[in-house]
């Protein structure tokens, strides 16, 4: 710690002192209210005031800045602290007024790919279940380089946080859901499925199903690009995430209505039913610790078997599908430990279930007679 930074070690024992009940309370004088509230200002931060700072440094042109030496590195510090300020739903929605907006969008062409990755996950934050935000993106054209960087970008940490600012910018934003639509956001999603990466499969996996609960009628459009067989696939990876995921996707589709007995599945149903089968057995084969984290993808087997052949699948049968005591409540342990009185008496009063048979007599009243 610097020296001349607060003395917080004696700003702690001077509250504990004056706080611990052991002596009457006190008018503080003045010295201690000068001294206690230097202390306190010297570590609060004006986040308004910080957030036009680094507004200033983002609408710096990037060989200014080398020039001064300021560095990627420092610049990703910078947003991290962005990051943190814009937190607040206020403070993120500020960011505009203030013109930051704009140039922390100009970031996400930085040429550092780290600065790339850390820009879009500041977007992230500021649109996640911020409609006004959501909104002054969508204006300032912040979907166009989202959907640059996760179709293109050559590195796939920048794709995946892309990807992932996206599905915070369009999820309950109708315009933004028609804009993806338009800018053929499912084609860019299918190439992301085949990607090495299992955080970005799980992204695109998770950004597909919710598209797909949204709207219904997209199950055309997946089922024409081939997005089913591709989630057949990784509905055997070995990422236990990967799995549940292509399976809430796939019955999504299972559940339309419009592609025949099987939903919106159509002719990949022989190797779903073999794709189940296969997840079935290795689900038997589980040891119950494993079981007990498979508990949603036991679910999730069970759902799609049941929607697509309108009977139980077989670990129902098995005992697999509920395991003993998960749906259990809670113990209630704080009842055993602290009994409520009111409980207490009632059952000290009910254990004698016979009446008292000895008559109550009337009570003794002293003072002076009653007048005739």
């Amino acid at each position: 710690m610097a020296k001349d930074g607060p003395n917080w070690d004696g700003l702690l024992k001077w509250s504990i002192a004056n706080s611990d009940g052991t002596r009457p309370t006190r008018n503080l004088s003045e010295e201690d209210k000068r001294w206690f509230m230097e202390a306190m200002q010297s570590q609060t931060v004006d986040v308004i005031k910080r957030m036009k700072e680094i507004t200033m440094v983002m609408q710096t042109p990037e060989q200014v800045l080398e020039a001064q030496g300021v560095t990627a590195a420092d610049i990703q510090d910078m947003l991290d602290e962005l990051q943190e300020h814009v937190e607040s739903i206020d403070m993120a929605n500020d960011l505009h007024s203030i013109g930051g907006l704009v140039p922390l969008l100009g970031y996400l062409k930085n040429s550092h790919a780290n600065i790339r990755a850390k820009a879009a996950e500041v977007v992230s934050t500021i649109v996640q279940n911020n409609p006004r935000s959501q909104q002054l993106v969508m204006e300032a054209n912040g979907l166009e380089p989202l959907l640059s960087n996760f179709t293109s970008d050559p590195d796939v940490t920048v794709r995946t946080k892309a990807l992932g600012a996206i599905s915070s910018l369009i999820r309950h934003n109708k315009p933004g859901i028609a804009a993806f639509r338009l800018a053929n956001g499912y084609a860019a999603l299918r190439d992301a499925l085949g990607a090495d990466s299992v955080r970005f499969q799980r992204k695109a996996l998770n950004l597909i199903q919710y598209l797909l609960h949204e709207n219904h009628s997209d199950c055309n459009v997946v089922n024409e690009l081939g997005l089913p067989r591709v989630m057949l696939h990784l509905a055997s990876s070995e990422d236990a995430e990967v799995r549940e995921a292509a399976l809430r996707g796939l019955l999504e589709l299972a559940r339309d209505k419009t592609g025949g007995s099987n939903g919106g599945l159509g002719e990949e149903d022989e190797k779903l039913k073999q794709i189940l089968e296969e997840r079935i057995k290795g689900i038997s084969l589980m040891s119950p610790e494993d079981l007990g984290a498979a508990r949603e993808e036991r679910q999730l087997v069970d759902s799609l078997w049941s929607t697509c052949y309108k009977e139980p699948s077989s670990l129902r049968e098995k005992g697999l599908l509920s395991l003993p005591g998960e749906d259990d409540p809670p113990p209630d342990v704080a009842s055993k430990h602290f009994e409520p009185p009111l409980r207490g008496w009632a059952a000290n009063h009910t254990g004698d279930s016979k009446p008292s048979v000895k008559k109550q007599e009337a009570p003794l009243l002293l003072g002076p007679s009653p007048p005739n």
